[in-house]
């Protein structure tokens, strides 16, 4: 199997890497060695290496920063996804890309299905969802995993922002009112894997979006509780962090931020036997994420 893997160094690409190092032919880039965003270097980069998945990770995922930065939010992605998926489409591979549930407009409290209206509240979801919509047109067989509150050891993430803001600060104010699925990396990075192997095995595979998240729904609130309380379990920290529960009213941000993001991952379970990701087991290892 020959994969081919972009935003290498980010939280899902590079567990992308260290899971498939050794089991697949792989070519590993991350922007200094291919910018997406020019469509030659993409199509040369493609048919030079031919591989047999595309697993596209690399994202503008700054959600503030996107508010400014609209030019570079589109051209990374959008414009980005849709070059390599014309390249895999070009040379007969199939692209697993990954999106977001910021496509949706973030209200009620049901989880969000495959089929629902989205409706993207600020320009983050605006690009991932133009995204989403050039891959599906550009490569037959597209494979899109929407996910959220993604976390891991490497990169920016909200387990890593609590670890730090706990060494300075004896207490903590945490928004309770917006609910999802906190997702670790590495499990999004098995899921794809496991999806391509489906894939490559010539089983019947149904091209389109899933739904990828976390179990069981938390607000951001609860888990920074848990985080605190297995983070002074491991030894990480000495003393847990007073927690203040605030509304999002009280944290403004430039970019609105979903009340709701939990994710419906029955479609996935059916089709790939795949099982949420379970977060508190991942935070079982929190001294990894210092």
């Amino acid at each position: 199997m020959k994969v081919m893997i972009t935003g290498c160094n980010g939280q899902v690409g590079s567990c992308l890497v260290e899971q498939l190092k050794g089991k697949a032919e792989l070519l590993a880039v991350d922007y200094k060695g291919l910018d997406i965003t020019q469509e030659e270097a993409v199509a040369e980069c493609v048919a030079q290496f031919n591989p047999d998945f595309i697993i596209n990770a690399a994202a503008h995922t700054a959600v503030d920063k996107a508010e400014e930065e609209i030019e570079s939010s589109y051209a990374i992605n959008c414009d980005g996804p849709k070059y390599l998926a014309e390249a895999a489409q070009q040379c007969g591979a199939v692209i697993l890309h990954i999106s977001t549930d910021y496509v949706f407009d973030g209200q009620g409290e049901k989880a969000y299905k495959e089929s629902d209206m989205t409706g993207p509240q600020g320009i983050y979801g605006e690009s991932k969802l133009a995204g989403e919509k050039a891959v599906a047109e550009a490569c037959e067989k597209h494979l899109i995993l929407r996910t959220a509150w993604v976390f891991g050891e490497r990169g920016n993430n909200f387990v890593k922002t609590m670890l730090r803001l706990a060494e300075s600060r004896s207490e903590l104010s945490v928004v309770d009112d917006q609910f999802g699925g906190p997702t670790y990396a590495g499990d999004i990075a098995s899921a794809l894997i496991k999806m391509a192997k489906l894939v490559e095995s010539g089983s019947k595979v149904d091209w389109g979006i899933y739904h990828y998240s976390g179990m069981p729904y938390a607000s951001w609130f609860e888990f920074a509780k848990e985080v605190f309380i297995m983070a002074q379990a491991q030894g990480v920290i000495e003393q847990q962090p007073s927690l203040l529960s605030i509304p999002t009213s009280a944290y403004p941000t430039p970019a609105k931020r979903p009340a709701n993001s939990r994710m419906d991952c029955g479609k996935i379970a059916k089709q790939f036997d795949i099982t949420p990701s379970d977060w508190q087991q991942a935070l079982q290892n929190i001294s990894d994420y210092k």
